[in-house]
Formats: C-alpha cells, structure tokens, sequence
C-alpha cells in the first residue's frame, strides 16, 4: 500500500490534509522556506486533528533557512527542539544535515543515538526519517546505506531533482538499494495528475506533498517591507483528496 503523507504549517492545513485522506501530516513552519522547525504549540494543534483521526504527525527539525550544513550551535539547536517536540507528542522526526557533497556521518549518528532510544508518548518509537538534504548529496546509494545502518526508517527525496517525477530514474535506484531496510518516500511537485507515473517509473513506497492551492496575493506593501515573499498557499481538502484517489489502488 503506497502511503500519503501531506505537508502543512497550520491547525487548517492539518484538517485539511485529514479530511481529504492523508496517512500523515510532516508539520512544518515556513513552507516557503522549504519548512522550518514549528512551535510545540503548532505541534499541538494539528495533533487536535490528526489523533481522533488515527492520523500520524511528524515533526520537521531544521532550526534555520539555507542549507544543512549546520555548526555545532544549529545542531545544538536542533537537538533541543527535537526533545520538545517528542515530548509535546510528536510521532516522529524529519531531520537532515550534510556538508560539501556527503551527509554529516558525526551529527547523522548523534541525531540517530539520541533519538532512537526515545519513545512517543504512546510508548512507541520515534520514527526517524531522513529528509531532503539527501538530494545534495553527490552518492545518494552510499548515503542510503548510512541512513539505514545508522537507523533511520524513512529516507525523503526528489532523486536530486526539481521535482520528484524528473528524478524517478534515481529515486528507483534508492528503493533498489534499500531493499526494504528502509522505506523511500518521493516528494517535490507531487499532484494528483502525476502521481501514478510517479509510482509507476519510482517503485517508491510513499509520496509527499504540499496539496497546495494558492490563497490569493499578499499586499505588496507586505512584502515590499521584507514580510512575505508574495503568493500565499493553503493546503486544499481536494487536493490531498485526489491524491488519495490516484494512489488508492497502489
């Protein structure tokens, strides 16, 4: 069975994603920024809608913008707020870190010990997964062995491309060499129009998307005072929807 996971920044988003079908919401801040660390209060609202639901809720942790290549304080950082949220209630945690090429082996392996002896507050493991900073690592099959050895369970790529479908060829060479250690979830332009030939040419296990329709523009004196970067998306209900329907025979 090929599971929907859906990626939101609000309590909308999440009962958006829940109404239309989703398996699981990745909760960010910042979307247009490629998604940041959110609030545990954040966290706290899309759980409102998530749990009756029997929906999973997975934390992104990226402390700031830019790349991954994080110093100590980022990581730091990083590793704080990855605490808060498991202990606000977080099922699991989407985490990346990667330097000149490679993943970060010495902040990949200490996200992984701390973490993978940590449990929700259900009793269950923290699942772990390994999100796009793998698509700027130059050997993405040595990098998927690390992430299984290291015990990550879920690896989340666009095959290094813009969007997912463009870098199925890569995307299918990842599934190959996790051989079911760990599962690899495609995401980066995912729609309900392209999703099947996205399973279809991947062989992936998972696909990701934002299900996003625009919310109109924001005022340009907004954004010309450095608030917003311009058009504002929400997830939409029927886009999560028709994702669900492409992929529900998979």
């Amino acid at each position: 069975m090929t599971l929907l996971e859906i990626c939101v920044e609000d309590g909308a988003g999440a009962a958006a994603a829940v109404a239309g079908g989703a398996d699981r919401i990745e909760l960010c801040s910042a979307l247009a920024l490629g998604g940041l660390t959110p609030t545990t209060s954040l966290l706290e609202a899309a759980l409102a809608h998530a749990r009756p639901a029997g929906v999973t809720v997975h934390a992104m942790v990226r402390p700031r913008a830019g790349d991954f290549a994080y110093a100590d304080a980022d990581f730091a950082l990083a590793l704080a707020e990855g605490k808060a949220l498991v202990a606000a209630g977080a099922d699991g945690l989407v985490f990346g870190a990667c330097r000149d090429g490679a993943l970060n082996e010495a902040q990949s392996r200490a996200w992984a010990e701390c973490f993978g002896q940590q449990q929700t507050i259900a009793g269950k493991p923290i699942e772990l997964s390994l999100h796009r900073a793998i698509d700027l690592v130059a050997d993405k099959a040595a990098a998927v062995d690390m992430a299984v050895a290291l015990g990550f369970h879920r690896i989340l790529s666009s095959g290094g491309a813009v969007s997912a479908l463009e870098g199925a060829a890569v995307l299918r060479e990842m599934v190959t060499r996790a051989a079911g250690r760990c599962r690899i979830a495609a995401g980066a332009g995912v729609r309900g129009g392209n999703v099947a030939q996205l399973l279809a040419q991947s062989g992936v296990d998972e696909v990701h998307a934002s299900a996003s329709r625009s919310a109109g523009a924001v005022d340009p004196l907004v954004v010309a005072l450095g608030f917003d970067r311009g058009e504002r998306r929400m997830t939409c209900r029927d886009e999560v929807a028709a994702l669900r329907q492409a992929i529900k025979p998979q």
